[in-house]
């Protein structure tokens, strides 16, 4: 399977990454809960995949359209 870039649909901030790299998601399975105006919102599996990289950290602020997760 052809890896897949997760993208954030919002600029916000990293609230609680969700997985670790390694994990195997299934698809809409939670990676990331993004903070945006008090809201929490989730970053969710487009498809189901093994989790290849993270490439954001807890607090770092994040635009929308900014790769947050790697899936494989």
């Amino acid at each position: 399977m052809a890896e897949i870039k997760v993208r954030s649909e919002i600029a916000g901030s990293v609230w609680k990454i969700e997985v670790a790299v390694g994990d195997v998601v299934a698809e809409e399975d939670a990676l990331i809960t993004l903070e945006s105006m008090k809201m929490e919102i989730p970053l969710l599996a487009p498809r189901a995949g093994t989790v290849m990289e993270i490439l954001v950290q807890e607090g770092e602020a994040v635009a929308e359209g900014d790769i947050a997760v790697i899936l494989g």
